[in-house]
């Protein structure tokens, strides 16, 4: 973790806006792709290095920033929901310092005096998927998902078929409105039991669909489209909580909890009520005893201030209740023999390490595979195949090694290939970076799946039909090789119906799904390309302003033609000569929150001469047209507007996407170019910025009233 003590104000501003990116990427991967990279502790690492940062550099607090965020935005075909009251996440305690501050911080703010009492609740903090069943004249009319806390997925026709959740709550006394706030879950004997079944009945036992976990497990057949397949998987339900109410039955958490028990939803039968820090980390104690116990995953004890009043004067915070905090569990552990260190490729290339291992049970689960993340994280620990380990699954998902029992005995260190494992292209290490990648791009075979699959997902060109399967085989037959052959597919048609599993409808389909796509939208073809650095928001946000991909190659041109211009002066240091450089590269580009390392990730695509064959064999294939943002004529079109302070009634992105769609520019920071700045509560050197430039200042209300006047 960074010592932000030790660090000046660019390496900051810097090092905040990697741990945003890194840290939405991970959201993403979590709560929407169901697909976590790193383990829960390694996440949460970054989330406190990214909060030490923020503290020391208040001012460098991004729009991004990760506190502001909750969950991620969903992106599967569901239908979108809007949820009436925002569904928060938790801040996290780590320790029993961490709560005993948690408990102060709450008597600070109410102005209890030192030692008085604090009733809380505490309950297991259970892995599943966050849904909100909302009940009308006690009916289920609703269920969603969390989502980014502000719009979820409409999973109702699938939670219908989950045996704990009533379609109808019980007894007399149940409010109009009532949202009942849980987990989705699937219990560990469950997941064992489907995992087994789908190996079971597959073709192919190697290529047998299998979950990681029981929460990919329950994330996965919940938000299925069909209603069939989700019923057919063992989820349960257990409710925490509670959204949008006409009336609560009790002045308390406990009151209101026992309430919904009695109405037929399943509450934690270890949900206490305790009045002192003892007693609250002695449940914690006992709970964690009897974690390997449970029928389910937890990874720790969630902890509630027990009167509403209360809660409600302490409010909340940017994306967590003030009255509620989760205490983690530490990660479990167990020893066992590093057998061998596998490279594999990724899509953008990356090699990364694969411990295999003697398997070893942790936590209940038979781990035999652990990553190493890279050469310098093995560096470190100083393994080597044959050494003995302590591994940890920390947060119950990824393993990771945390020790090197055998470091000292004499052997040779592990050598980190310095060329790709599969097509011996060259492996090397980007400045400043970590991570050691292969050069070869579309040539390398490892890459071409990926990046294929990549080419034709959902967030990119969207091909439906042409999934991992398809693409798998056309790969072995030769049919594809880069983008542009899919378009060419249609040469194969004779071939491809004398194949099994591929009939004429279903031939003609696919042809048909390509065809549809000769015309795409340019930021999702740019996205598609999978050039680092680049994602489906850059993109679009190059696009912008450079409206065509010619012109994308134009800008990739100038900037390899700036990187052979600038060169070090005379006794200049390295870091210095980087950030000159980077600073000219980002103003190059002059598109806001697109930095250097977008710039030379062009540059870098650009300058090997078989990217520009594919990009221009791609390019004789399709014809997207000019990226155009549609817009409408309102009182701030050709204006520079900034959001500052906390918006209530809307998410900063869409507040910006708001101002795009009125034909203005959306800043990050106030300027003498600044037409108007919005601000909400907590506006604070942003608005004292604006008074003294003279700036007209309005609040989300009136800014409400201009979109309305827009239509």
């Amino acid at each position: 973790m960074t010592d932000p003590a030790q660090m000046t104000e660019a390496d900051a501003a810097n090092r905040l806006m990697r741990l945003a990116r890194e840290i939405a990427r991970h959201n993403r991967l979590y709560h929407d792709q169901d697909e976590p990279e790193i383990a829960d502790a390694d996440y949460d690492a970054l989330v406190r290095e990214n909060n030490a940062l923020e503290a020391a550099f208040p001012h460098l607090v991004r729009s991004d920033s990760p506190n502001a965020q909750v969950g991620a935005a969903p992106t599967s075909a569901l239908k979108k929901v809007q949820h009436a009251v925002r569904m928060m996440s938790l801040d996290n305690g780590f320790s029993d310092e961490d709560i005993a501050e948690f408990i102060a911080r709450v008597r600070r703010f109410l102005a209890l005096p030192e030692g008085a009492s604090v009733a809380l609740t505490a309950e297991p903090k259970i892995d599943g998927l966050s849904c909100s069943l909302r009940y009308e004249q006690g009916e289920l009319v609703l269920a969603a998902t969390r989502g980014d806390g502000t719009t979820g997925e409409d999973v109702t026709a699938n939670v219908r078929t989950i045996g704990d959740i009533p379609q109808r709550l019980m007894g007399e006394a149940v409010p109009e409105l009532f949202e009942v706030r849980g987990e989705v879950y699937m219990a560990k004997a469950d997941f064992v039991a489907l995992n087994e079944r789908l190996l079971a009945e597959a073709d192919d036992p190697e290529k047998a669909r299998q979950f990681a976990n029981p929460r990919n497990a329950a994330a996965g057949s919940l938000r299925q489209k069909d209603a069939a397949v989700t019923a057919s998987r063992p989820l349960r339900f257990l409710a925490h909580g509670w959204g949008e109410v006409s009336a609560v039955p009790a002045e308390t958490q406990l009151g209101v909890m026992q309430a919904i028990a009695a109405w037929g939803l399943p509450v934690s039968d270890r949900l206490a009520c305790v009045d002192t820090l003892e007693a609250l980390i002695a449940h914690y104690r006992a709970i964690e005893a009897a974690r390997a116990d449970l029928p389910f995953d937890i990874d720790g004890v969630v902890y509630k201030i027990d009167r509403l009043d209360w809660q409600q004067r302490l409010g909340f915070v940017a994306k967590a209740p003030r009255w509620a905090i989760a205490h983690k569990f530490p990660a479990e552990r167990a020893q066992t023999t590093l057998e061998a260190i596998d490279i594999q490729v990724g899509r953008t290339g990356k090699l990364t390490p694969v411990g295999r291992l003697t398997p070893v049970t942790v936590g209940g689960v038979v781990v035999s595979n652990v990553t190493l993340h890279n050469a310098d994280e093995i560096a470190r620990l100083g393994v080597r195949p044959g050494d003995r380990i302590v591994v940890q699954r920390a947060g119950d998902v990824i393993p990771q090694v945390v020790d090197n029992l055998t470091r000292n005995d004499p052997r040779q260190p592990f050598a980190f290939p310095d060329h790709c494992p599969v097509c011996q292209s060259e492996a090397v290490r980007e400045e400043g970076e970590v991570d050691i990648r292969c050069t070869g791009g579309l040539i390398c075979a490892a890459q071409r799946f990926e990046r294929l699959r990549h080419f034709v997902s959902r967030a990119a060109l969207d091909i439906e039909g042409l999934g991992e399967k398809s693409i798998e085989e056309f790969l072995d037959l030769g049919w594809i090789a880069e983008p542009a052959d899919i378009f060419r597919l249609r040469s194969h048609r004779a071939d491809l119906l004398g194949r099994e599993g591929w009939k004429e409808k279903s031939v003609d389909n696919l042809f048909a799904a390509i065809e549809a796509k000769r015309q795409p939208d340019a930021a999702r073809l740019l996205f598609g390309l999978g050039i680092r650095h680049i994602g489906a928001v850059t993109a679009r946000d190059l696009l912008k302003r450079y409206t065509t991909l010619p012109g994308i190659r134009a800008l990739a041109e100038e900037i390899i033609a700036l990187r052979e211009a600038i060169v070090p002066a005379e006794g200049e240091e390295e870091s210095r000569f980087r950030n000159r450089l980077d600073k000219a590269i980002a103003e190059h580009i002059g598109v806001e929150n697109v930095g250097s390392a977008v710039g030379h990730a062009l540059a870098d695509f650009f300058h090997e001469p078989h990217n520009g064959e594919v990009w221009n064999d791609l390019l004789g294939e399709v014809s997207p047209p000019d990226y155009v943002v549609e817009t409408t004529a309102s009182a701030v079109t050709g204006k520079t507007v900034v959001f500052t302070g906390k918006l209530e009634t809307m998410s900063r992105d869409e507040a910006k996407a708001q101002a795009e769609r009125l034909g203005a520019k959306a800043a990050g920071s106030v300027s003498a170019k600044t037409d108007l700045v919005v601000a909400g509560p907590g506006a604070g050197s942003k608005l004292k910025q604006a008074a003294a430039l003279g700036i007209e200042v309005i609040d989300e209300a009136a800014w409400a009233e201009i979109v309305k006047a827009a239509g």
